[in-house]
């Protein structure tokens, strides 16, 4: 009877859809990763197309942005917010089946993206490429991962919903309604062609409510769910400011949804529009650093931890990139900023500033932590190889960066050069001679990162090659993190 009462206090966990996901981030990180690089590499060695259609930059870029936000990024929330809602909530989720047809669905969905993108099939919506079938087999698996996710905080066995899963909750209700208002289209008969719902400009301000809001819903609200649980765990510490959390969780959602008509400066969408985009941005930058200093001060008395734990610097660097991140973006929406930095190389820089300072990262981190525990194990296979990881991840990243700051800043202030007589000063493909060097320097920061990522595959892979692993131990409360 004792165990019996056991069993139904801390009852066996769905570890196998976790293990999955885990497993799939690592893989997809890799391709993902290898088509940035090969494409950079292109935009020095441009015979590297090989005139092929299908290995073009144009067919391979949005490849790489969906491998990499939604394979691999995908691939670490769905992982992180199964295991985190369930140890949170002390219940199993709410349907092992549903849970397994969302992994198997949205690998499919990344396959598909493979198959179609480098074949030209796209809408040229900007991380919203994926015509109409994908999209309804994305809305499927979509509603499927939130029927899991909100089922199992509705059997919980604590009376508390911890803030993690508020972020990861608002990441996968606002992800559904930005993706159903902007995949919206009028399929041409049986085709993979559509065709938007909506023209011009509003079909410009629907698109980047949605990409902008990819980047604050998606790469943000559910990465700041696994910041909010792993930080602490990884830390051994409380949460800074339990307070704090909530304040950030709240001013984050309401003001996140207005920014995104910066994207749009000096274009045809109304002047007061553009103008409440930057506006709302600038506000944007307060509860951005209260989530950053309220991650980084969880570590208060734990910084002695720092020197031998590389495992907590992949979580705390990827917090100070997102610190510099989410400083940088609102920086960049001002409107005389952004006449300088609009369509440059700086644009991109500030991108990867995120996407692998702070969500690469943060999902690295996460990982390393998560993996052990799945698979039944103390530790990694190899503490020194995540120590080389770390300064592969951070050189590479710094690398990237500060390549494309100043080839954006160049080429901006190329741009606006005018002579006296008012004729340009610079061709423009004087600015692509000129960005070459900062090309090559890009390209060799990413391939540090990627090679990071080999090192990451062979200590996952030496780390669960041995035993298999149990469903899951029978755990104690999430003290630690609460």
């Amino acid at each position: 009877m004792s165990e019996l009462n056991a069993a139904l206090e801390h009852p066996v966990y769905n570890y196998k859809v976790v293990r999955q996901f885990a497993i799939m981030t690592v893989v997809w990180g890799i391709v993902g990763m290898f088509v940035g690089v090969y494409i950079a590499a292109e935009l020095v060695w441009p015979a590297l197309n090989l005139g092929l259609p299908w290995t073009s930059f144009g067919r391979l870029r949005p490849l790489h942005t969906n491998a990499v936000i939604f394979a691999f990024g995908g691939c670490a929330l769905f992982a992180t917010s199964y295991y985190v809602v369930q140890r949170t909530t002390q219940a199993r989720l709410v349907s092992d089946k549903l849970a397994a047809f969302t992994f198997w669905g949205w690998q499919l969905v990344i396959v598909l993206a493979a198959i179609t993108l480098p074949l030209g099939y796209t809408t040229s919506k900007e991380y919203a490429e994926l015509e109409w079938p994908i999209d309804i087999l994305i809305t499927i698996v979509w509603v499927s991962y939130a029927v899991v996710f909100f089922g199992t905080l509705v059997k919980r066995k604590t009376s508390h919903i911890y803030v993690a899963n508020w972020f990861f909750g608002a990441f996968i209700v606002t992800v559904a309604v930005l993706h159903l208002l902007n995949s919206a289209a009028l399929p041409v008969g049986m085709t993979l062609k559509s065709y938007s719902a909506y023209a011009g400009t509003v079909d410009a301000m629907v698109q980047w409510w949605y990409g902008h809001n990819a980047v604050g819903f998606f790469l943000t609200a559910g990465f700041l769910g696994m910041m909010y649980y792993f930080v602490p765990k990884q830390a051994e510490r409380p949460v800074y400011s339990y307070r704090l959390s909530i304040v950030h969780f709240w001013a984050l959602v309401s003001v996140y949804i207005w920014a995104g008509p910066h994207h749009l400066h000096y274009t045809t969408l109304p002047d007061w529009a553009q103008s409440l985009g930057m506006v709302m941005s600038l506000i944007l930058l307060a509860p951005s650093w209260g989530g950053m200093i309220n991650g980084i001060m969880t570590l208060s008395g734990a910084w002695h931890k720092l020197r031998n734990d590389p495992i907590l610097r992949f979580m705390v660097v990827s917090l100070s990139f997102y610190g510099m991140s989410t400083f940088e973006g609102p920086m960049m929406s001002i409107k005389t900023v952004n006449s300088l930095s609009h369509y440059t190389d700086w644009t991109i820089g500030h991108v990867h500033s995120g996407a692998l300072g702070w969500v690469a990262m943060i999902s690295i981190g996460c990982l390393y932590h998560l993996i052990p525990k799945l698979y039944g194990k103390e530790q990694m296979y190899s503490t020194d190889l995540i120590n080389v990881h770390f300064w592969m991840s951070t050189i590479g990243t710094v690398l990237y960066i500060a390549a494309l700051w100043v080839n954006g800043i160049m080429q901006g202030l190329m741009w606006r050069a005018y002579n006296q007589d008012g004729t340009l000063t610079y061709a423009f493909v004087e600015s692509v001679v000129a960005s070459y060097p900062g090309w090559i320097v890009r390209t060799l920061g990413g391939a540090i990162f990627l090679g990071g990522m080999l090192i990451m595959a062979y200590n996952v892979f030496m780390t669960i090659r041995k035993e298999a692993p149990a469903e899951s131990p029978k755990a104690a409360p999430e003290a630690a993190a609460v």
